[in-house]
């Protein structure tokens, strides 16, 4: 990959201006999809973008007792650590991923970012509703990293023993082996992973019955409450690549296959895949569910998704063994 090819794909496509793009029309469809499950017209798919552009002219308004760096510094990371993640993912037919080795890893530390910028913000806003909403923050971030780093070792392990008999952690070789051998989301012993993988998503997305570290009707959006302005207006830009980098990386994780050579046929068979994931758990889950308090979602993520996760990782083992 030369420099212009890198230049490109970080900052253009499939990164960088598509991902802020399409992470907004996700989130638009999300929010139209889950007005019309409650029987509401809701605002315009494209309402994101309006909210963007009107957040983005407005003034940024720092409060006294605020650490100034930190505070406009912390929306920057989030959304800096969001657009790395996605250019690290392959999407079949169209690109093959920014790194050829361990990339996996470095989306499990990427991931964190959004989480850790508003922890930060809301420890440098000065606020009291901020610090509630930043220890709720990272004790649920605590709670659902243990599964997700169970699936991603499963996932490793069982492409690693596969082609050579250890762990393997690139990307680009676990869609590659899939792509071949077919989709570990038809291996029997991978399901749980995946199972466990999907109720992560609305944890890491801080939706609803997640959504408790921002809860308006507690705690007036938390770690949110003081930020203004542009940026109020990025923290909303990295919810949407938050929500396309979980689906590509679900994609790309359990069913990565395209359709035919067409890049065009498989840029469009992916943002398919990525609504049909974003509508199972993000949206379905908020039309039918109350939210948690912090404890009940604490100790759902120690149990259910770890528990799915850790069955996956042992009937790996296991059939390896036999």
């Amino acid at each position: 990959m030369n420099v212009a090819e890198f230049f490109v794909n970080v900052f253009i496509f499939p990164g960088g201006l598509f991902a802020i793009m399409l992470g907004l029309l996700l989130t638009g469809l999300d929010r139209k999809i889950y007005a019309r499950l409650q029987r509401r017209v809701g605002p315009p798919i494209y309402q994101p973008w309006l909210d963007v552009v009107k957040l983005s002219q407005k003034e940024t308004i720092i409060p006294k007792t605020a650490n100034y760096t930190a505070f406009r510094l912390a929306p920057l990371l989030g959304f800096a650590g969001m657009l790395a993640a996605i250019a690290i993912i392959p999407v079949t037919g169209i690109y093959s991923g920014l790194y050829q080795s361990g990339d996996l890893l470095v989306v499990l530390y990427l991931l964190s970012a959004p989480a850790l910028a508003l922890a930060m913000g809301a420890a440098a806003s000065g606020s009291p509703y901020s610090s509630i909403g930043l220890s709720r923050e990272i004790s649920i971030m605590l709670a659902y990293e243990i599964p997700m780093l169970i699936v991603f070792l499963t996932v490793g392990m069982r492409v690693g023993m596969e082609i050579g008999g250890t762990a393997i952690f690139s990307l680009s070789s676990i869609v590659n082996f899939q792509l071949s051998q077919g989709s570990l989301l038809l291996d029997l012993p991978m399901l749980p992973a995946f199972l466990a993988f999907l109720i992560c998503i609305p944890g890491i997305l801080g939706v609803v019955p997640f959504d408790i570290p921002e809860a308006e009707t507690e705690i007036t959006e938390g770690p949110l409450l003081e930020y203004s302005g542009s940026g109020l207006a990025m923290f909303k830009l990295t919810g949407g690549l938050k929500m396309l980098v979980l689906s590509a990386l679900t994609v790309a994780l359990f069913f990565p296959m395209g359709l035919g050579s067409f890049w065009l046929v498989n840029l469009l068979w992916f943002i398919f895949k990525c609504v049909v994931i974003m509508f199972f758990t993000t949206t379905l889950i908020r039309a039918m569910q109350a939210r948690m308090r912090i404890e009940q979602a604490y100790k759902f993520y120690l149990l259910f998704p770890t528990a799915l996760a850790l069955i996956s990782l042992v009937l790996t083992a296991i059939s390896f063994r036999i």
